[in-house]
């Protein structure tokens, strides 16, 4: 439980994915987040042992504050990861790594956090339009599983963001285009409900690749989401750079119904670990006209700027800007 009156440095930022999780810690309010470290949840049976591990390597003198981001739904008592088999309990995690307190976020929401204090140099511009940090914005974004969240200003209270957070991933994919229909079909035949993060997602590429085939008459290699993205982006396997486009398209068109619905004039970021290492392919995909498909409402996403996070670490740049700008020091 989080006291007002608790100090929140030395903090330990913590970003709980479905794959890897990453740690860092920050001596004090405006340092620079340090010894940041990524490693394989499946390497560890809990957070704890993950922490345990990072605390030794990283010779971490102290922790007054645990700030902890998870790809689940937060709620009070144990917490299941959705992607993953992890269990996280917050007493339990801050008693081991000597935290006094321990402040749990939703990976996405920790990300929202830091969206408007980003800068030219953490993210790369898809479109024309330029971002307006002094509206709503919003995030979202494939990793193994499908991110969504948004940040928006505290009416009459300059300086001050409130965080929207959900379950987004978990909507029905939206299908805008009649080839988008038809995927959507051939992807039933695998799962019944097909959710956006069903096929937008690393979980999800591969049945996304095998949908695209069954639409295209074609027969679908057995590989997985790395695999699929790397000759994709390169543009060696034209079933495998289909599924990408497609996969872009669908992007797009979810990132623009979360604009929509949560009035993100400010601007809609993509973060997650995919997106980032398909380089120029995405910006030369059908994202962007996509989003901005949206019949009357075209001009109106047609302002609204979109740009992929480039900066390593959100989860955790948006951790410790809260934890700056809301907590005591000492």
């Amino acid at each position: 439980m989080l006291r007002n009156s608790s100090p929140a440095f030395p903090l330990l930022v913590v970003d709980i994915g479905g794959t890897h999780v990453r740690f860092g810690w920050v001596a004090a309010a405006g340092e620079i987040i340090q010894e940041i470290r990524a490693y394989r949840c499946g390497d560890f049976a809990s957070p704890v042992d993950a922490a345990h591990r990072y605390l030794s390597e990283a010779g971490v003198p102290q922790v007054a504050h645990a700030a902890v981001a998870i790809a689940s739904v937060v709620a009070r008592g144990p917490i299941k990861l959705t992607n993953s088999q992890w269990i996280f309990e917050a007493d339990a995690f801050g008693a081991s790594v000597g935290a006094g307190t321990v402040e749990v976020f939703n990976d996405f929401e920790a990300i929202a956090l830091v969206l408007p204090f980003l800068t030219a140099r953490d993210y790369q511009i898809v479109g024309t339009a330029a971002f307006n940090p002094a509206l709503p914005l919003a995030v979202l974004g494939p990793g193994t599983g499908l991110g969504m969240a948004g940040i928006q200003p505290v009416r009459g209270q300059p300086g001050n963001w409130q965080t929207i957070c959900g379950e987004g991933g978990h909507t029905s994919i939206p299908s805008a285009t009649r080839y988008q229909h038809a995927v959507i079909a051939a992807a039933r035949h695998e799962i019944a409900h097909v959710s956006a993060e069903g096929l937008v997602s690393g979980l999800g590429l591969p049945t996304l690749y095998r949908a695209v085939a069954r639409v295209e008459g074609l027969a679908a290699e057995d590989i997985g989401a790395a695999e699929i993205g790397a000759r994709g982006a390169s543009g060696s396997d034209p079933l495998a750079a289909r599924t990408l486009d497609t996969f872009c398209g669908f992007l797009g068109s979810i990132a623009g119904n979360l604009a929509l619905t949560l009035g993100a004039q400010g601007g809609v970021f993509i973060a997650g670990g995919i997106v980032p290492q398909w380089g120029d392919f995405f910006a030369g995909s059908s994202f962007r006209e996509h989003f901005e498909d949206k019949g009357r409402y075209r001009d109106y996403l047609a302002a609204i700027a979109t740009g992929v996070i480039t900066a390593p670490y959100p989860g955790l740049m948006g951790l410790a800007q809260h934890a700056a700008r809301s907590l005591p020091a000492r």
